[in-house]
């Protein structure tokens, strides 16, 4: 069924809504628990941001929590002040990248092989993450859950009449309730209408304190994955719509801008969250409003039992989702293969930003020299 011109709302397009979630949802619960800011402020507006950019673009391209900046909020149980200081911060920054046309320069400078081992990189990461933390989460339980989830998914991936993650979500959401025994009945006697709290409290303090302890980590990772690897992988799925490295440094800044004065948590675009779209069956913006729906509905009416409703969707389950989101990043390499340097440049570059600290700015900087050094035949690998 199309609504707008170009997005549908299908089947299909909500099988793809949620090829993203295994990413999404433990970041969000994450932080949320970690540093106390409201649920239904961080939820909402995570929700219309989802809503937003899938009208803007017309296509999967998905909107996830800061990834780096997740993971040291919930490392150090930093307050939401600090969090929205630096959520502004790096909105202001890459506005400024982008008018400044330094985000189209580096599209320009950093190779494509380069790009393809970012790809790899995370690939690699959300492999390890999905098989260590969330497949092994439940014991054997779990791990029956996951067998039945994966054969599923093998089976269906690519079927558009029978989409897998439809299935797949179901299967969990009767482990929860059958198995793991969650109440539901409890979850829908407890609805709350919320909205949003405008409460701009962080000072030029909290900013300047997001800036170095979030935002600086935060950048490498979002050049490298949310924009020149975004925009790589949108216009190798979606060609004719010719996404521009600066449309999608003006979308990241634009929600950066906006989040913090309404205790929304910072947001980016990324690869995984495009590959996890597509690879189960999401072809237009539609997966991502249907997303951002169930957010803004989760955040306007449940974020009061936000712990419990988060149960309904089971570790192992979004393991398998996250895996095979992983599997179609990784997978990209392939078009490096037709050129030894290239390919080894990506093995290497994927290598390091999957494995070391800040090893995407590292593997982003040693993947450049590498490839215009062999370019110049200064040196050649297997030569």
């Amino acid at each position: 069924m199309k609504i707008f011109k170009g997005i549908k709302f299908d089947r299909n397009e909500l099988s793809g809504a949620f090829g993203d979630i295994g990413t999404d949802l433990p970041l969000l619960i994450g932080v949320i628990l970690a540093s106390g800011i409201d649920a239904s402020s961080a939820l909402i507006l995570f929700g219309l941001m989802q809503i937003l950019t899938g009208f803007i673009y017309g296509i999967p391209m998905s909107v996830q929590p800061l990834k780096a900046f997740a993971t040291i909020v919930i490392a150090q149980k930093l307050s939401g002040n600090v969090i929205f200081g630096g959520g502004l911060a790096i909105g202001i920054i890459m506005f400024l990248l982008t008018v400044t046309k330094i985000l189209n320069w580096l599209s320009r400078v950093i190779p494509k092989c380069v790009v393809r081992g970012i790809q790899f990189g995370l690939g690699l990461q959300l492999s390890i993450l999905a098989i260590k933390n969330y497949i092994s989460s439940d014991g054997l339980d779990g791990y029956i859950l996951a067998g039945v989830a994966f054969i599923t998914a093998v089976v269906l991936i690519g079927n558009r009449k029978y989409p897998p993650a439809l299935l797949i979500i179901a299967l969990g959401i009767i482990y929860s309730i059958f198995i793991k025994h969650i109440p539901a009945h409890t979850i829908l006697q407890s609805v709350k209408f919320n909205l949003p709290v405008f409460n701009p409290h962080f000072n030029f303090d909290d900013i300047m304190a997001g800036l170095v302890i979030l935002a600086l980590p935060q950048i490498p990772l979002s050049v490298g994955n949310s924009i020149l690897a975004t925009k790589q992988l949108a216009n190798d799925f979606f060609p004719d719509k010719k996404i521009s490295t600066e449309k999608i440094g003006f979308t990241y800044s634009l929600m950066n801008l906006i989040n913090p004065f309404f205790g929304g948590f910072p947001t980016c675009h990324g690869s995984g969250g495009i590959a996890g779209h597509y690879t189960f069956g999401a072809r237009t913006g539609g997966s991502i409003v249907i997303l951002g729906s169930i957010f803004l509905i989760i955040g306007l009416f449940f974020a009061g039992v936000f712990q419990q409703v988060i149960l309904i969707f089971p570790l192992p389950m979004l393991g398998v989702i996250l895996f095979f989101e992983s599997v179609t990043l990784i997978s990209l390499i392939k078009d490096t293969t037709s050129s030894r340097n290239e390919f080894i440049i990506a093995v290497l570059v994927g290598l390091i930003a999957g494995s070391l600290p800040y090893g995407y700015v590292i593997g982003i900087i040693a993947g450049i020299l590498l490839y215009y050094l062999s370019k110049k035949e200064f040196i050649g690998f297997g030569k």
